[in-house]
């Protein structure tokens, strides 16, 4: 059921509603609002955010209850954000869990809450979409409208947004937290050919470690096979969700994402994937493992997703996440590879510390201020933990793309 809000007199040129089913969106009108951005990304697209809801993956019976913000103007499309309200706090990669305990502890409910972001999904990328300045400023006033109307909502969060988001925000009073993510950037002066000359880059003994990693999958009789697109067949899919499955089981959770949205992904986006299927003796050997690659060809972009494997062979993560997707971009000409939410181990392995954003509204004032000292100590935690990052590159000399 879509839901009108009354902008008043300062955006009366636009009409804002919010949709609670993202199949009912115009997909066309969408994509090419968000073609139109700064930062772009697949995750983004229409076809994802409705496979999410269509496969029982993000919808209210998980917690995930669309509240898509669309505002238009003369009929047209002119700015959005895809909204959820939220029953807790999983899915999200940036961490409030703390701030939720302190709510219950004054006898408070944290939730439901607002959260901009594409679920389970910690890539940054525009989040207000929007035609121009205008009408992202419009977009962030419809929210702060929406928030209003909605006392049961204690806060809202967007995620992982970009520069222009930030700016938004931050002009009506948001609060903006920073994180710390791991992405391999081309050196656009000097771009590395191959694998071999990136590794030549790095310093002696995470150069030595990387090559004993792989010569240890090697030994054990491990090949890759890639499949692009349309190559990726229903039963590679199969067996990649199988092995997703896997991943989620050895960490004692469940996993989020559904077989069918992988399969509306393989029918509605299928040059957007990439898959790394690890095979024991030569490429149509028996799968023991998989890895799923994200990729954008005209921007060059890769970002590491989801992996899993049947049995465990030492070092067979690092090759089928790290090193067999780095390569695959360094001989196809892409410039960047995002390695996903955390993990300082991805230094050593060529991944340099690049600075995320995140932008936070609290409803109740003595929290708001509490957050504000709170995000103000950690921002500058996570400032100095940077630097020491910075002091500990693996690289002889300092590539582009750190943060």
């Amino acid at each position: 059921m879509d839901m009108s809000i009354d902008l008043g007199k300062d955006a009366a040129d636009y009409c804002a509603r919010v949709c609670d089913d993202p199949c009912t969106v115009d997909a066309d009108a969408w994509n090419a609002l968000l073609a139109a951005q700064t930062n772009p990304t697949p995750f983004m697209r229409h076809e994802v955010l409705a496979a999410l809801h269509a496969s029982g993956s993000a919808v209210p019976g998980t917690g995930w209850t669309p509240s898509f913000l669309l505002l238009e103007r003369e009929g047209a499309l002119a700015a959005a954000v895809a909204l959820y309200a939220k029953t807790h706090s999983y899915g999200e990669y940036v961490f409030d869990w703390a701030w939720a305990e302190a709510y219950a502890r004054h006898g408070l409910r944290y939730y439901p809450k607002l959260l901009g972001a594409v679920p389970f999904t910690p890539v940054p990328g525009t989040r207000l979409l929007a035609r121009d300045a205008a009408a992202r400023q419009a977009l962030v006033r419809a929210l702060q409208a929406l928030l209003a109307r909605n006392p049961r909502l204690s806060s809202a969060h967007l995620l992982f947004v970009d520069e222009a988001d930030r700016a938004a925000l931050q002009a009506e009073g948001w609060m903006l937290r920073q994180g710390v993510q791991f992405h391999w950037t081309q050196d656009s002066a000097d771009p590395a050919p191959d694998f071999a000359a990136l590794l030549a880059r790095l310093q002696r003994d995470k150069r030595k470690k990387i090559q004993q990693e792989r010569r240890r999958v090697a030994e054990q009789g491990i090949v890759f096979s890639v499949h692009e697109g349309a190559a990726i067949t229903p039963a590679l899919w199969d067996f990649f969700h199988h092995c997703y499955t896997l991943t989620y089981a050895a960490h004692h959770s469940t996993p989020y994402l559904t077989r069918d949205f992988f399969a509306r992904m393989a029918a509605t986006m299928p040059g957007h994937w990439l898959m790394f299927a690890a095979r024991r003796g030569s490429e149509a050997g028996e799968p023991i493992a998989a890895s799923l690659i994200a990729i954008d060809r005209p921007r060059g972009v890769a970002w590491g997703r989801y992996w899993g494997a049947t049995e465990a062979v030492s070092c067979l993560h690092f090759e089928a996440c790290y090193y067999q997707p780095l390569a695959w971009c360094l001989a196809q000409g892409f410039v960047r590879f995002e390695g996903g939410a955390q993990g300082e181990h991805k230094m050593a392995r060529g991944l340099l510390p690049v600075a995320t954003h995140s932008a936070h509204w609290l409803r109740d004032p003595r929290f708001a201020d509490a957050v504000a000292d709170f995000l103000q100590r950690e921002g500058g935690g996570v400032a100095a933990y940077v630097d020491e990052l910075r002091e500990r590159n693996p690289f002889k000399a300092t590539p582009p793309g750190a943060a």
